[in-house]
């Protein structure tokens, strides 16, 4: 009933107030400024309910629940804008609502009949004889359209003849509206499962077992191990064998790499464990980037197909991808994709959750560098004679002398008298102090895993007591990582 108006006998437009009729003894002190000499202006009018009663004609199944199924457009924190993708899901489960229909009266309440006339005017040609109304812009409530009817009108109060008397005029509209009541609505929040671990297969017996069928803790490590798998390539990611492994002809400069390949496997015979970490994908980490193994083929599936499992989850800089290691703890990286390349997945590595480099003083060394190596070598290809510098740090994937041969090779002899032959075994890690080799980490005696950076690579490597491999570089199963797109 707001925003009409009227015009005075000035031809002024003002507007009407309107107040609820059924105000409170208080309320009306308060308008008249607490004294009886005060006369509220007119007009104006009042509105008030007469009347709420059950509609049966409209009732339905009171045990109904309609559910909606809404996505939201993904929302930018910090720029506070809306983005072109897919934001959260929910589930609205609405229940049956109760019908009723609601009288109101208006009253219009004026000094002469020029001014109900012209509020009367206003009010009745937008009724023919109803008006069509919405309460909300919520398009998930089912009881937002209404309509309001016109019922009776009460054109004035007052008898004939009038009399001398100035009494103020008021006419009556008397509207109806059917309305709903409705419970709270059930609001949820829609996931997605991405990760599945079960086993119901019995190997010793072949048959299922469905008893076995409970989630099994892929952190469980009674149930299962990583097995890696290490692999040897030459500088430029070729793969390629030391020559006591049987590389012939002696070619190349003998500067070397590892690679690695993981998988899971059980521990307990006759069970497995699975993880299936979206579609049975794998994951191959060099530095900082990381690709989706595919069926053998490492970078043919874009990572945009993984997050939009997480429909409008996915933040960069703040998504997590997490990679398991054997103590059952996680490496953490926050990830963001390459704009370049979708296919390719820059990490931003949690230092902190890295393994810590293992510290092998040296004789020449800088005490800074006593975590790093500065290559890998294959030690019958590689020739020391061309960078012999004090301090030069080497990891030899081969044998260098021994110990019952006398005369070893020239290149890894002593400079000075009395010649000493360096006797080093497989992995072992060296030093040149600028005069003779040290072995600063010996391979065969080592009991605690040992961690040092390549400084030609920049990679973390990692010694398993049996051989040298890439601490999380390289190829990971499916049921090693996940990705977290929360952060």
């Amino acid at each position: 009933m707001s925003n009409f108006t009227y015009k005075t006998g000035d031809g002024t437009i003002k507007p009407i107030p309107v107040l609820y009729g059924d105000i409170s003894r208080q309320v009306a002190a308060i308008l008249k400024e607490n004294s009886e000499n005060k006369m509220p202006s007119m007009p104006r009018m009042a509105v008030y309910i007469t009347n709420l009663e059950m509609d049966r004609n409209r009732t339905s199944d009171s045990s109904f629940v309609s559910k909606v199924h809404i996505r939201e457009r993904a929302y930018d924190s910090d720029g506070n804008e809306y983005l072109n993708t897919q934001g959260r899901n929910y589930t609205v489960e609405r229940l049956m609502p109760t019908p009723y229909n609601l009288t109101v009266k208006v009253d219009i309440i004026t000094t002469n009949t020029d001014q109900k006339l012209q509020i009367v005017e206003q009010i009745l040609m937008l009724f023919n004889p109803s008006l069509e109304i919405q309460t909300t812009d919520n398009f998930i409530d089912w009881t937002s359209l209404s309509v309001v009817n016109l019922e009776s009108i009460d054109f004035s109060n007052r008898t004939i003849p009038v009399g001398t008397e100035s009494e103020l005029d008021i006419a009556t509209l008397t509207f109806m509206t059917p309305i709903y009541i409705s419970p709270p609505a059930k609001v949820k929040r829609l996931g997605v499962i991405t990760n599945i671990i079960t086993s119901i297969y019995n190997e010793s017996q072949g048959s299922i077992d469905l008893g076995l069928s409970s989630a099994q803790n892929i952190i469980d490590n009674s149930n299962w191990e990583i097995v890696e798998e290490r692999i040897t390539t030459n500088a430029d990611g070729e793969a390629e064998t030391i020559v006591d492994y049987g590389e012939f002809p002696n070619k190349g400069t003998g500067e070397m790499d590892i690679s690695v390949k993981r998988t899971l496997r059980p521990r307990v015979p006759g069970s497995t464990v699975s993880n299936t970490t979206w579609l049975f994908f794998g994951l191959y980490i060099v530095g900082n980037k990381a690709y989706v193994i595919d069926k053998g083929q490492i970078g043919t599936v874009p990572w945009s197909s993984l997050f939009d499992a997480y429909p409008g989850c996915y933040k960069p800089g703040i998504s997590q991808i997490r990679i398991l290691k054997e103590d059952g703890s996680y490496i953490v990286g926050y990830v963001t994709v390459n704009s370049l390349n979708p296919h390719e997945l820059i990490i931003n590595w949690d230092q902190d959750t890295l393994p810590s480099n293992t510290v092998l003083p040296g004789p020449a060394r800088n005490p800074n560098s006593y975590t790093s190596i500065d290559y890998i070598i294959d030690p019958l290809r590689w020739n020391p004679e061309t960078r012999l510098t004090p301090g030069l740090r080497l990891l030899v994937l081969g044998k260098i002398g021994n110990s019952i041969n006398n005369d070893g090779a020239d290149g890894w002899k002593e400079a000075a008298s009395p010649f000493e032959d360096l006797v080093a075994g497989e992995n072992d890690i060296i030093e040149y102090d600028g005069n003779k080799w040290h072995v600063i980490f010996d391979a065969a005696s080592a009991t605690d895993a040992i961690y040092i950076t390549n400084l030609a690579t920049g990679a973390q490597y990692k010694f398993t007591g049996e051989f040298w491999t890439k601490s999380y570089e390289g190829e990971w199963s499916q049921g090693q990582w996940m990705l977290f797109p929360e952060g």
